[in-house]
């Protein structure tokens, strides 16, 4: 059976809708070349001394594993040079990283998250690269790219997608016209399309949660989920499973393929804290998932409508099956209604 590669699919998308600009279309190319040596180095492991922890921590106060570094690093280093971008920015630095002067410039800004999961690295379980791109504002090409030309709301993405690092390597992909996912065939070394347009399936009794966080749940969420646990007998009427890996690529990616829904809300003991970072996480996932067929939002509004206040502001996360996530808005409505009542 002779595949798409994703050259072919985005050369034939750019032909097909005239909406995909050629400047864009190198631009995935490219990141997906660097997610293609991610894959290598992680397919490495030990053997490739990218393993364990350094002595660094990154913004967010984490320590950092040899690969965050390492895949941050072949990012940067695969899209500073073609000419396609005014900036990046990424999960692992504390600003924004400008295209240097030596190099052309574009009009795109690219987002990443280099390692999605990265607790996953060291006992050999599921990661990924997640990355979003905007366009720079319209202003921008006279002067220097500033922080503030990030914050732009997820619903101005002109691209999203994730790669998988798993048994096989996958590229999942959305350009505002469906979601394609594609398989690194590792002996040619070229992305084949596997499946797309993926549509989210409805009505899958599953759910993704860290059960360890329980106590932090607001009421709401704790309903949703005391009732989808109560099986049969309960008020759903219905068994549900709980998957949860750690790692929100493979995560979403297992909601892509089956259904079911994702949540990491918001902390409800102190004052909101969440985890999952708007520009590198939940954006990106977001829009994907609203191309699938899904939905998206914060436990209050839609992911792609909040507008960013800092390059790595964090987010709660409720994504899925459609009817799932309106479920869990529902509940905290009617609380918040007896509340004020």
């Amino acid at each position: 059976m002779k595949r798409l590669t994703l050259t072919r699919f985005m050369i034939e998308e750019q032909r097909r809708s005239g909406l995909l600009r050629p400047e864009l279309r190198l631009l995935i190319e490219t990141v997906a070349r660097a997610c293609k040596s991610i894959s290598h180095a992680v397919g490495k492991g030990a053997l490739g001394e990218v393993l364990g922890n350094l002595a660094t921590e990154n913004v967010q106060g984490e320590v950092q594993k040899k690969l965050d570094v390492i895949a941050n690093e072949l990012l940067l280093e695969a899209n500073e040079w073609g000419g396609h971008l005014a900036a990046m920015a990424s999960e692992e630095m504390e600003t924004i990283h400008r295209i240097p002067s030596r190099y052309p410039k574009g009009e795109y800004l690219l987002l990443f998250d280099p390692i999605d999961g990265s607790s996953n690295i060291d006992v050999d379980l599921s990661v990924g690269t997640i990355f979003s791109v905007l366009t720079a504002p319209a202003d921008a090409s006279g002067r220097e790219i500033t922080e503030q030309d990030f914050m732009q709301p997820g619903s101005r993405q002109v691209a999203a997608g994730y790669a998988i690092y798993g048994p096989q390597t996958l590229l999942v992909l959305t350009l505002g016209t469906g979601v394609y996912e594609f398989t690194l065939d590792r002996e040619v070394g070229s992305w084949q399309m596997t499946d797309g347009p993926m549509r989210l399936s409805e009505g899958t009794c599953e759910f993704a949660i860290n059960m360890a966080r329980h106590q932090q749940w607001s009421p709401a969420i704790r309903r949703y989920i005391d009732e989808r646990l109560a099986g049969e007998d309960g008020p759903c009427g219905k068994d549900y499973n709980m998957r949860w890996t750690a790692s929100m690529v493979a995560d979403v990616h297992r909601i892509l393929k089956r259904g079911g829904i994702f949540l990491y809300p918001a902390d409800h003991r102190t004052s909101g804290k969440a985890r999952l970072r708007l520009m590198y996480e939940a954006n990106p996932m977001a829009l994907l998932i609203e191309q699938a067929g899904g939905a998206a939002n914060n436990g209050l509004e839609r992911i792609l409508d909040v507008e960013p206040q800092g390059l790595h502001e964090r987010v709660g996360v409720i994504l899925g099956d459609k009817k799932e996530v309106e479920a869990v808005a529902a509940y905290g409505l009617e609380l918040r209604e007896i509340a004020h009542s």
